[in-house]
């Protein structure tokens, strides 16, 4: 697969820059402090008694600092919805940036645990060498109370050895705990154990306090390798102690030495506050219970959900976040809006496959006894649980319509967010720029596509009407032969004609679309397996067709 120089700046561009920034200041960081701490006359005598030991764990630290705070940001999901969906400040480009944040979020957690091993590495060979070089000249420059304590001692016994170890059993408990295996597993143990992050916070600001480094605050007055007046004449070889005095000056002052003040704060009370501050307004906006109007079982384990939210507006392509207390108080789960409110219709809803303890529970409170393949319950019949809904919050499918050609491609139940973008076309929204849609979803089975069936005619005869045949351009795929007798009725006519079986050829698909959309910037647009995600990717980076560049989008939940 040959890549194209113009498909790959337009997909990796971007995101290798901002990580090159990323990196260079990581680097910068890092190397400015480690000089600063090796050739700075005020932590002159503190580097002869902890040598490089100070150094890493001083420039490590400045890293960790950085991290500790972007790693906030990507979190604020209200604030990055904003952003996304103020055109006037922000380019696609940019939207198309944010789309990373997730990964962003993991780059630098990651970086958090590999420099909170080096600086913890570092600093154990710091309290080595504070027990054995226990100063007798300078006692003020001393961590360790006497010389030869125990390093241990020394750990248990203050407040940065105590908040270090602390701060380190919780980032051992987040990391481990944010594996794929384990959120798939028990995404429970994931959930709790990422909230203790308010704890890591809170220690963190504590553990500088105990000031267990020290610089000289009188430089002038008492030059680093000063003769000090009280220095034997006697204990000096007669040449040596000519060329030191021709050198060195003899000290006006003791050396005085004082702990740093905690920096810290200052690096993470911005994000911080921005983050608290963002919770507690989603706190507030989502404390009103919403009204479930209409309960729907699918065919294959779905359930649609309808709502009502008084003043909710969402975008196409958006999604909420559900939270169901006689579920779980602390869980919120996000499900991709499959229908927005609009003038005549203010209800909006969401399809969820009943996978995984969440969905199960969550299902058996809204249906406990029904049974059967399609099952609609009105509100008027049935006392529903209290339902909290959180959001909308932007992902990469608002921009399906900032494309004049989009493709769209679903893998089974990856075709929710899509359905929101067609229930906008059949509602009539205005004002957007797309001009045509290709639509591909893959199923297994062929009774899923009896979740959006409907819509999907009613859009086709939609567009007929308007004489607007070539603007949907729909492709059905069932990966599975058996059991093939479906979408037989004549409602669904224009689907059974569209239905193939097998999977897509996507490189004939692509060529295709290049072929017919000469010189434009086509989006695609892919919500399912890895597999597709990963075939669509890499063949939106290789060359095409001259003029034609695929932009690759893909949905994920931050």
């Amino acid at each position: 697969m040959v890549v194209s120089a113009r498909s790959w700046l337009a997909n990796e561009g971007g995101k290798h820059f901002v990580l090159m920034l990323w990196l260079g200041a990581n680097t910068w960081l890092f190397v400015k402090t480690f000089l600063v701490y090796s050739s700075g006359q005020q932590y002159h005598y503190l580097y002869k008694m902890l040598g490089l030991g100070l150094c890493i764990s001083r420039a490590s630290a400045s890293v960790l600092n950085l991290n500790c705070s972007l790693v906030l940001l990507p979190m604020c999901r209200t604030l990055l919805t904003f952003v996304r969906g103020t055109h006037s400040v922000s380019s696609r480009k940019t939207r198309r940036l944010l789309d990373k944040s997730k990964t962003f979020h993991v780059a630098c957690g990651v970086s958090i645990c590999i420099f909170s091993v080096v600086h913890v590495s570092a600093h154990l060979v710091n309290v080595v060498n504070f027990s054995s070089s226990y100063s007798e000249e300078f006692p003020a420059l001393n961590f360790a109370r006497y010389k030869g304590e125990d390093p241990k001692l020394i750990i248990l016994t203050t407040v940065p050895g105590i908040t270090g170890v602390l701060l380190v059993t919780i980032l051992f408990l987040m990391f481990t705990s944010s594996s794929y295996c384990v959120r798939i597993y028990s995404y429970e143990i994931f959930w709790y154990t990422h909230n203790l992050f308010i704890i890591f916070y809170i220690i963190l600001m504590v553990h500088m306090v105990g000031g267990a480094l020290k610089y000289q605050t009188n430089i002038e007055a008492h030059p680093p390798g000063c003769i000090r007046a009280n220095h034997s004449h006697a204990q000096q070889q007669g040449e040596e102690l000519e060329k030191r005095e021709e050198v060195e000056m003899r000290c006006k002052a003791e050396a005085h030495f004082q702990p740093h003040c905690p920096q810290t704060w200052l690096w993470v009370s911005g994000p911080l506050c921005l983050y608290c501050a963002e919770r507690l307004y989603r706190y507030i906006r989502s404390s009103e219970p919403v009204t479930i109007v209409t309960v729907i079982r699918h065919p294959c384990d779905v359930i649609e959900l309808r709502m009502l939210k008084k003043n909710f507006k969402a975008r196409p392509g958006q999604y909420i976040v559900l939270n169901c207390p006689n579920v779980s108080s602390f869980e919120n789960h996000p499900f991709t809006l499959t229908a927005c409110p609009t003038e005549s219709k203010k209800t909006f809803g969401v399809h969820l496959r009943v996978v995984g303890d969440w969905t199960e529970r969550f299902t058996q409170l809204l249906l406990p006894d029904v049974r059967g393949d399609l099952d609609i319950l009105p509100v008027a019949q049935r006392r529903y649980p209290k339902l909290y809904v959180d959001g909308p919050f932007g992902s990469p499918s608002e921009e399906v319509f900032n494309y004049d050609v989009s493709l769209c491609v679903a893998g089974g139940i990856g075709v929710t967010p899509f359905a929101c973008v067609l229930h906008a076309l059949l509602d009539g929204w205005t004002g957007f720029r797309l001009k045509r849609l290709y639509f591909v979803w893959v199923c297994r089975e062929l009774q899923s596509f009896y979740w959006f069936a409907e819509l999907l005619c009613a859009l086709h005869h939609k567009l007929w009407h308007e004489n607007r045949p070539d603007y949907l351009n729909l492709k059905l795929y069932v990966s599975q032969a058996d059991n093939l007798q479906g979408l037989t009725e004549e409602k669904y006519r224009p689907l059974a004609s569209r239905l193939l079986v097998g999977r897509p050829r996507w490189k004939l698909l692509l060529d295709e679309i290049g072929r017919t959309n000469k010189h434009k910037r086509v989006g695609v647009f892919c919500c399912g397996p890895k597999g597709i995600s990963r075939t669509l990717h890499g063949l939106c980076n290789s060359a095409h067709f001259p003029g034609t560049t695929f932009e690759f989008n893909k949905e994920s939940f931050s």
